[in-house]
């Protein structure tokens, strides 16, 4: 980072299960960050189409009919929808940070989409292992997606959910010079009666040590769960006892782990923005570097694999070459040939 950034950290409900409506919504979310003087915007996980939160609701028989709502409203990268989205990043002059579920042919994958002030990609990546039910909807990714961004306003990087609970995979980010990263969550609004691990304490508080661990400054947006949701998803007393409304815990963290912006209301929509200061990560990494000076790869190091790894690699055989006889190769054939 070179200079002083503004940015905004998005905590609202997406339109649920409705692409086009999204779309909109992120676009007029863009343009009020923008009309801020914003020039990043951070989107939650999975913002378009919105949490799958049906996964943990009921038996996977029973959310098919969801499932494929779920699919026709995921987002195709490089589709008419996706370029609306690029469009208004450029009329903004804003990055944008995206979260959504990337349709990839018959494949769903949680992803990131990185998108510079021009409205050009500067990134995608997909959530390297989806998290416990999610596996029943998403695939995984591989270590390509464990990668950080040098843009214009500073080195920059992203993971969803609790992929800040993955030790290995935030020392990966650490030690790749992160300066600004995106902390991408759903809804702290499922299970709060059963799990303190899936509740807004543990989840914000792995946001800030984030912050504090790698010396970067966090923008981790946090969906909201809206009362459309519930009446959609749950249809008796005990699915609505696992799954309330709200849940919005979006927040901007320093390098040192302090708030940057005054937090909402968890059931408020809006927008959380700060001014992020160069001079705040020189500070930080002095008192601790964990890829730098207050490491011992001599004791402990990390093996990352970086490589894209597809499921089908294309080839071309190599074609056999044609000799030439010559008198003397016909001589030596025909001394070793019997009559």
């Amino acid at each position: 980072m070179k200079r002083p950034i503004k940015v905004a950290c998005v905590q609202a409900a997406p339109v649920f299960l409705d692409l086009q409506a999204t779309v909109d919504k992120t676009i007029s979310l863009i343009r009020q960050a923008a009309a801020e003087g914003a020039e990043l915007i951070a989107f939650p996980e999975t913002w378009i189409p919105g949490y799958p939160w049906f996964l943990w609701l009921e038996a996977p028989a029973a959310y098919m009919p969801l499932v494929q709502r779920y699919h026709e409203n995921s987002l195709v990268l490089d589709s008419a929808e996706a370029r609306r989205i690029s469009d208004a990043a450029r009329e903004c002059a804003i990055h944008v940070v995206l979260g959504h579920s990337e349709r990839a042919n018959g494949s769903l994958y949680i992803g990131q989409w990185i998108i510079d002030a021009q409205g050009k990609t500067i990134g995608v990546r997909r959530k390297l292992k989806a998290t416990h039910v999610e596996r029943t909807l998403f695939g995984e990714s591989d270590g390509s997606s464990l990668s950080t961004f040098e843009t214009e306003l500073g080195r920059l990087g992203a993971l969803c959910c609790w992929e800040h609970l993955q030790p290995l995979s935030k020392y990966a980010m650490y030690a790749q010079n992160e300066q600004i990263h995106v902390a991408a969550w759903p809804s702290f609004s499922l299970y709060r009666q059963i799990t303190n691990a899936l509740g807004p304490e543990v989840n914000t508080a792995a946001s800030r040590i984030y912050a504090a661990e790698g010396q970067c400054f966090v923008l981790a947006p946090c969906a909201l769960v809206s009362p459309e949701m519930i009446d959609l998803l749950c249809d008796d007393d005990y699915k609505r006892s696992l799954l309330q409304t709200g849940g919005g815990h979006a927040r901007i963290f320093g390098p040192d782990g302090s708030d940057l912006a005054t937090p909402l209301a968890e059931d408020e929509e809006g927008l959380l923005y700060a001014t992020l200061e160069p001079s705040a990560l020189i500070f930080a990494k002095v008192a601790a570097d964990p890829a730098g000076h207050y490491s011992r790869p001599d004791v402990t190091r990390l093996m990352l694999n970086r490589t894209a790894n597809p499921c089908v690699v294309e080839f071309s055989a190599p074609q056999p070459q044609s000799v030439e006889p010559d008198a003397d190769n016909i001589e030596r054939l025909a001394d070793h040939l019997e009559f």
